[in-house]
């Protein structure tokens, strides 16, 4: 279940406006249903409202109850147990109404378990969680406290289990109790109040200060005071470390949608990714030992999905004509459980926007427990990935809340090619004045919004399917742009390398059919405009994406200003975001909030 967490202990404050505006910054993590408990003390009534649909409908019911108190928990849902419901909302209270459970992750053996403990409970949900929830007042039942039934219940859980949970009992109505694990939880500390996430950004406006949980370990948060213990129950002790993100970040300001605000910030990330790593006299500041450990290695693995796995495509090309180092790219998913031959001396690269992709996670032990060196490239310092790899470099993309990521994605292809540059005999390229044209060019294709969306109403929009084609680089850039069309406007998309079309998807391509062409490639310009004429004699409606070097007069399309080759995918892929955007938007649809996707799948 990728999911929304949040909870707050405090003596001074309303936790229900807070925790409502955490879960409005995680609803990118979820958002077919939400809920909210809170203990209220001082009529010892305890307060349960939950609801489907988005966060702002939970708010308005929550207002309506008149909610109050100093404590509670709350989740945002993306279901993966059970349909959306109010039934199947979090959190979930046990039988005997004493416990209450929200829960981020996939319980593997939870039938098991409900049938070997809780034949005789009658249960009112769908969800796995319900059973964790049911598990514990069980084996309070039996005689335990609560830590030492939370601690039990997460014992008998498979390995293979993800969870993030946090637990309130009506009868301590100031104290949270997390478990963790393969799934993110934070905890947040104050002066007079504590509070727990799934992800930072839900409580920046609360505190900068968080301990990270790790895998098995269980918490005790209070008001004042924060105790974890590891699995065998031994207290333990953690410092807090402090993110330095302005919560203002995180808001879409003057803009409708998140996605938008996110195209506009590439040319800032492409400059803070060059502040970060070139210093004063052009020098690249990533770390001599990364370099030489990479340097070493006979081949480079790397390791994403979705769109970090598309990245990883373009980085291939550098690491390997830039370098000099055979690389090869991997689905995380795939690889977990169908890992091929590797290498005698390999080195592995994760690429992942949230550092808590679950499939990535898994071949990252795989690879720890073999030995081999890693590298993780994230946006959020601190995640599991970032923790538990060999090296880390951060993207600084700053928080990406729309589900469909766009400034990570030029953040990652970006920051490989300053690693690939720095592992270069110093090729005849001035990377660092090429990535600040680069930067200055987006600006000016973002500022073109009024052509991409004149073009996505007439194109894409009345359109059943799309083909996105290129050679090369192309071919990759064709695949995020395939993604992006169908993730957010639900257009049957489409991209591959363009020598393909002959060899079976001309037969998909009718009178009318949208055929996008990608043309940055000197060195195959001339055979993509072969296949574009064999689209366009079935009657394709093709647009072109190409450089100025390498258009022709009067052809229907975008001209991108000329760059190195290699870089060319920097530029490329705006006009495809743009192009996504404006379809979705056409179709009038929500861009930020996609049917059926949630922003960092944390469970496999």
């Amino acid at each position: 279940m990728y999911c929304g967490i949040v909870g707050y202990t405090g003596l001074n404050y309303q936790s229900a406006p807070i925790l409502l505006k955490g879960l409005q910054k995680l609803e990118y993590r979820g958002y077919d249903s939400a809920g909210i408990f809170v203990p209220d003390v001082a009529d010892g009534e305890d307060q349960l409202v939950k609801e489907k649909g988005r966060v702002a409908d939970l708010a308005d019911l929550v207002d309506r109850s008149d909610v109050s108190g100093t404590a509670g928990i709350a989740h945002t849902r993306w279901a993966t147990h059970g349909v959306p419901s109010v039934e199947n909302a979090h959190p979930h209270q046990s039988a005997d109404g004493r416990f209450y459970l929200v829960h981020n992750g996939v319980i593997e053996n939870y039938l098991e378990l409900k049938h070997k403990y809780l034949t005789d409970v009658q249960f009112v949900s769908d969800t796995d969680t319900e059973v964790a929830v049911q598990l514990v007042a069980k084996f309070v039942q039996d005689g335990l406290s609560t830590f030492d039934a939370l601690q039990k219940m997460t014992s008998l859980l498979a390995d293979n289990s993800a969870y993030g949970f946090l637990l309130m009992d009506d009868q301590e109505p100031d104290t949270m109790y997390v478990a963790k694990r393969k799934s993110p939880l934070l905890i947040g500390t104050g002066s007079d109040f504590n509070v727990v996430t799934s992800d930072a950004i839900a409580m920046l406006d609360e505190t900068k200060d968080f301990i990270e949980l790790n895998d098995d370990e269980i918490g005790i948060v209070k008001p004042e005071s924060v105790r974890l213990f590891n699995k065998d129950g031994e207290e333990i002790t953690r410092e807090p470390f402090h993110l330095d993100i302005d919560a203002s970040e995180t808001d879409k300001g003057t803009y409708e949608y998140y996605m938008l605000k996110e195209i506009d910030e590439q040319p800032i990330v492409i400059r803070r990714l060059l502040d970060k790593y070139f210093g004063e006299n052009g020098e690249i500041l990533i770390g001599d030992q990364i370099v030489s450990d990479i340097q070493k290695a006979d081949r480079i693995y790397i390791v994403a999905a979705g769109t970090s796995y598309h990245a990883g495509l373009i980085g291939a090309r550098m690491f390997e004509k830039w370098a000099g180092i055979p690389t090869e790219v991997h689905v995380s998913s795939e690889f977990a459980y169908e890992q091929p031959l590797l290498s005698e001396n390999p080195f592995f690269i994760f690429l992942s926007q949230s550092g808590e992709t679950a499939d990535s996670r898994e071949v990252l032990q795989n690879v720890n427990r073999a030995g081999f060196k890693s590298l993780t490239m994230t946006n959020v310092e601190k995640s599991t990935l970032w923790r538990e790899a060999t090296y880390a470099l951060p993207l600084v993309a700053g928080p990406e809340i729309a589900v469909a990521s766009t400034k990570a994605y030029v953040a990652q292809v970006t920051l490989e090619a300053i690693l690939a540059y720095a592992m270069s005999e110093r090729i005849d390229l001035d990377l660092e004045q090429e990535l600040s044209t680069i930067a200055v060019d987006i600006q000016a294709i973002v500022d073109d919004k009024a052509v991409f969306q004149e073009v996505a109403n007439e194109l894409l929009v009345p359109a059943t399917s799309t083909f996105f084609i290129g050679r090369g680089s192309d071919s990759d850039v064709s695949l995020e742009a395939a993604l992006k069309l169908k993730e957010i406007a639900y257009v049957q998309a489409e991209g591959f390398a363009a020598g393909e079309l002959k060899h079976g998807t001309l037969a998909l391509i009718e009178d009318g059919t949208p055929v996008i062409a990608l043309l940055t490639q000197p060195k195959t310009a001339g055979l993509v405009r072969g296949n574009i004429a064999e689209t366009q004699a079935r009657g394709a409606n093709v647009y072109r994406i190409t450089t100025s070097v390498l258009a022709e007069e009067g052809e229907k399309g975008y001209v991108l200003p000329d760059v190195d080759p290699l870089l060319a995918p920097l530029l490329a892929v705006v006009p495809t975001q743009m192009l996504a955007y404006y379809t979705s938007l056409g179709r009038n649809l929500d861009v930020d909030h996609p049917r059926n996707l949630a922003k960092s799948v944390t469970v496999q």
